[in-house]
């Protein structure tokens, strides 16, 4: 496994960068952030995508399932300024449609590890409300490392790309030749189960009466600068154009989205 993914004040501080630097921006073509502006982000982890909110001064919510991310987010903010504009919680999302609305939602890397997706983005709009937006940032399933396979022990695994495409039995036998973990090839294997592609996304957004406001297909993830300093790249537009085939050289899609009125 990647220092990175041990190092959660490295992964922390790695996703303040690519928020600050890209996200916001991008959500701003479409939403003014001000310090009146109240934010949720569902599946926070230890809140790092919340931290150039914070800083601005937002109204800002995190919610995810693991306590212990909760639990080390709040040690990592004991001492911001803004402590009291914060509230994480450690909780099932589906049990929280008592959180508000929201002007702002953002899913970022967390839509394709959400079991029936379908169900999801017609429960969350309980945290809308007319101008409400919301921002999705995820890898494509068929990208070269749509599996997360970067969280494996095994080096060779967690740099070799494609390999999460094969068939279930073949998949796992390839992890546990390599000497994975069950708990791992678990987590793997749900991630296989939830991976979503492009053109599945929007077929989910246009059934729940979804409409697109921004969408920018990259080549380059925009988290690679920070992670392996390399700049941003987006899509070619006659590939982002190809159904399908973009999804296989597409490491990362963000959207901004609205419910349609």
């Amino acid at each position: 496994m990647h220092q990175r993914h041990r190092d959660k004040w490295q992964y922390f501080n790695e996703q303040a960068y690519t928020t600050r630097k890209y996200v916001i921006p991008y959500i701003e073509r479409h939403c003014k952030i001000t310090q009146e502006t109240t934010v949720l982000e569902i599946g926070c982890g230890e809140g790092g995508n919340l931290l150039p909110f914070l800083d601005f001064g937002c109204m800002v919510t995190g919610i995810d399932l693991s306590k212990g991310k909760i639990d080390k987010g709040n040690e990592f903010y004991s001492s911001h300024k803004n402590l009291s504009k914060l509230t994480l919680i450690a909780d099932n999302i589906y049990n929280r449609n008592d959180l508000g609305k929201f002007d702002v939602i953002i899913l970022r890397d967390v839509i394709e590890h959400i079991p029936d997706q379908n169900f999801f983005m017609e429960y969350f709009k309980c945290f809308f409300h007319e101008k409400s937006i919301v921002f999705f940032g995820f890898p494509p399933w068929q990208n070269p490392f749509g599996g997360h396979q970067q969280v494996c022990q095994s080096r060779f695994l967690a740099k070799l790309p494609f390999f999460h495409i094969f068939p279930d039995p073949i998949y796992k036998k390839v992890l546990k030749l390599f000497g994975e973990k069950n708990e791992t090839i678990k987590g793997l294997l749900e991630i296989k189960k939830t991976g979503i592609s492009i053109e599945r996304f929007e077929s989910i957004l246009e059934e729940n009466k979804f409409k697109i406001i921004g969408k920018t297909l990259f080549f380059i993830n925009p988290n690679y600068e920070v992670k392996f300093k390399i700049k941003p790249i987006k899509q070619i537009r006659v590939i982002a154009a190809i159904p399908w085939f973009r999804n296989f050289v597409t490491t990362c899609a963000y959207y901004v989205v609205q419910p349609m009125t």
